[in-house]
């Protein structure tokens, strides 16, 4: 039993900046790699970041490295992804994942074994 919930996501201009966060309910999320995937219109849902359970291992997907970063603070249950830079291709709805048999690399490689899904957050970005 462990809820995803995302916030932070909203309309800005190309180049603004936007903080999303994950918290966790129900469980901690301590012994979890966590995940942030997008889906824009038109197109699949796509891997973002991910970062070990012990947030020493973060990934990223090509098109975000270099603007975005992926943290979490296990003591209040939570993960964020600090999204900088933003441009018009980021536009999508925002989604953490985890899974108790869920590994960060495996995230990166878009393998299976995430069961816990939030309701996404939606992020627009604005030229």
């Amino acid at each position: 039993q462990v809820q995803l919930a995302e916030s932070g996501g909203g309309l800005v201009q190309a180049g603004d900046s936007l903080r999303l966060s994950c918290t966790g309910s129900g469980r901690t999320l301590t012994p979890f790699a966590m995940g942030w995937f997008r889906q824009a219109p038109g197109k699949e849902r796509e891997f973002v970041a991910s970062i070990s359970w012990g947030g020493d291992s973060t990934y990223y997907a090509d098109a975000v490295k270099g603007r975005f970063t992926v943290s979490r603070d296990n003591a209040k249950n939570e993960v964020y992804l600090q999204t900088n830079n933003l441009i018009p291709e980021d536009t999508a709805v925002y989604y953490c994942a985890t899974g108790p048999f869920a590994s960060a690399a495996g995230m990166a490689n878009m393998r299976g074994g995430l069961d816990f899904w939030g309701k996404g957050t939606l992020v627009t970005v604005s030229s």
